[in-house]
């Protein structure tokens, strides 16, 4: 159901919004049509001087399943759940991002370059983008998402960011996914979740640093499947206890 929000600071984009009426996108029959069952994730070695090579080869890309060793550090997610507005909004003005085949589930083994790859994408835009408010920036109070096309955006705009510059430095869509969460303010926030074989790491525009998703202390509520990136899942978990630094770096092997 749609609320009303009194003027508040917003924590998505740093910027103060004017009040708006909120709902979340229906998933629509196209998206259902997408739909693929679960199948068990294995670990991919990711690096951007070997991208090029393997990400096209479909034989060498994905090996047996392994065992998890990340615990408590993956987020347990359900079952489908309706797609944000935005992402459909996305997805009809830019298609081809979207209409993307289905694949199975795959995790980044975390090794110290690829963690050197998320710090160094996560600060460039965060650092690069100029903060500014969904009203603000597009004039409109139903959520916009897109890429910095003018340098400017709130947390929907640096998420998509990041998966983008991810996929171009090799890292497979499958771990990377949007995930709307409510902040520590219990605010609409998004951010970007990295599957990786140590647990679900998140880049936020909040925080600089890497954390693992149960360093958070947000409130999980949805994010995209792993398999297909226009079916959303739900998660309703809490993410811990807010850490604003944490030691990633000793989850590397």
């Amino acid at each position: 159901m749609p609320r009303r929000r009194h003027i508040t600071f917003d924590r998505c984009s740093r910027a103060v919004v004017l009040p708006v009426l909120r709902s979340l996108g229906v998933l629509t029959s196209s998206f259902l049509l997408g739909c693929v069952s679960l199948i068990g994730a294995t670990s991919l070695d990711v690096s951007p001087a070997s991208a090029q090579s393997t990400l096209p080869k479909q034989s060498t890309l994905f090996g047996k399943t392994q065992p998890s060793t990340a615990g408590s550090l993956s987020v347990a997610v359900g079952g489908p759940t309706s797609v944000p507005y935005g992402w459909v909004d996305f997805c009809h003005r830019r298609p081809k991002e979207c209409k993307v085949p289905a694949l199975p589930a795959t995790n980044v083994k975390l090794t110290a370059q690829n963690l050197r790859t998320l710090k160094r994408i996560n600060q460039k835009a965060n650092s690069s983008i100029k903060p500014v408010s969904n009203f603000d920036h597009w004039g409109t109070m139903a959520d916009h998402w897109d890429y910095p096309v003018d340098g400017k955006g709130d947390c929907k705009i640096y998420a998509l960011y990041k998966r983008k510059l991810l996929q171009e430095a090799g890292f497979p869509r499958q771990a990377l996914l949007m995930t709307v969460v409510h902040d520590l303010d219990n605010e609409g926030h998004t951010i970007l979740t990295v599957k990786t074989d140590k647990g679900d790491l998140v880049l936020d525009n909040l925080v600089d640093e890497i954390r693992p998703w149960n360093a958070t202390g947000y409130y999980f509520v949805k994010r995209q499947s792993q398999q297909n990136p226009n079916i959303w899942v739900s998660i309703n978990r809490r993410g811990g206890t807010p850490q604003t630094l944490t030691n990633v770096a000793k989850l590397v092997d």
